[in-house]
């Protein structure tokens, strides 16, 4: 087994598992058969596989998401690949409409376990119609389940989890971390949606973070260290179950929170998890809370711009740095 193996990588290695494991799983969407994917995250799929379970369709996402839904409903588990996760509005009604509410209006008589997976978030200069960080969007919408990995291996345990599952799973893959690499996954490696994972232990601010920008975190965290302030970074892995439990845990050692989203401020998750931690863990905080999360502004094309916009390691240690001194 490689040491190592990429983000991209493990997309594909994830969805194989599976695929291998079940038949009924199947995959549509965009270039993803002979060209391996627009973002190379599907490569190897068709070789394997064969067109009756890879399917490249029309330039259309309301095809891609409404033939996903019908055939979940009917017995298979498709994942369906949004090209980027901007384009999550042009099947809007499928996704805010459709999908998340047919268990409910069925009584349970019919379920849609069905996967999108997009490539989500911004910091490679793609413009503001291919850049946004989407997961608040969806986190509006009751019946959907949210999943956004930071690591290959989570990838790969995510992804089987996300595939099993009964219940719609929105899945975003950060085009940020598809060329950063990590551990490979275990066999049969499998990651419960809605377990977030304490990444880096620490005893004076908890750092609550999302795909990419648990790195960030991360980063920020090893220069506070040098300054003395020790944080302790929370990878949420999930919006839908949010594991406000282990969130909690971590400000019962810290008494500080600051979150790190690259969501625009308003609306954003990270103010949902502050207002649950305000009503169940207000007696466990020494200061205010923070939130570090891009700006509400549509994403500049120019890098140095971009990086005004989205959350940056310099703007989550000024943060912190304000919080130690309080």
């Amino acid at each position: 087994m490689a040491d190592v193996i990429s983000y991209r990588e493990a997309v594909a290695e994830g969805i194989a598992r599976e695929m291998r494991r079940d038949p009924s799983v199947v995959c549509l969407g965009e270039d993803i058969g002979e060209a391996g994917g627009v973002f190379k995250t599907t490569v190897g799929l068709l070789k394997e596989f064969g067109p009756e379970r890879v399917w490249d369709t029309p330039i259309s996402e309301q095809a891609i998401v409404g033939a996903a839904m019908g055939a979940a409903m009917t017995g298979m588990r498709p994942v369906a690949e949004i090209m980027f996760s901007d384009f999550l509005a042009c099947c809007w009604d499928y996704l805010a409409n459709e999908i998340p509410k047919v268990r409910y209006m069925t009584g349970g008589q019919v379920t849609v376990p069905l996967v999108v997976r997009t490539a989500n978030g911004g910091g490679l200069g793609f413009g503001a119609q291919h850049s946004q960080a989407t997961e608040n969007w969806a986190f509006t919408i009751p019946g959907l389940k949210i999943a956004a990995p930071a690591t290959p291996a989570d990838v790969i345990g995510m992804m089987a989890a996300a595939i099993r599952s009964d219940d719609p799973v929105v899945f975003f893959e950060h085009k940020g971390l598809l060329a950063s690499k990590g551990a490979p996954a275990p066999p049969d490696h499998l990651v419960e949606l809605g377990r977030a994972a304490v990444v880096r232990e620490g005893a004076d601010v908890t750092l609550v973070a999302l795909a990419s920008m648990v790195p960030v975190a991360l980063k920020a965290a090893e220069l506070l260290s040098g300054e003395g302030v020790e944080a302790e970074v929370v990878d949420l892995r999930c919006l839908v179950p949010l594991d406000v439990a282990t969130v909690l845990a971590s400000l019962g050692r810290t008494s500080r929170l600051v979150t790190v989203e690259e969501n625009p401020y308003q609306g954003g998750w990270g103010a949902t998890l502050v207002s649950v931690v305000a009503d169940e863990g207000f007696g466990l905080l020494d200061a205010p809370v923070r939130r570090v999360a891009g700006e509400c502004v549509p994403l500049p094309f120019a890098d140095a711009l971009e990086e005004r916009v989205i959350p940056t390691v310099d703007k989550v240690v000024a943060a912190v740095r304000g919080l130690a001194a309080y």
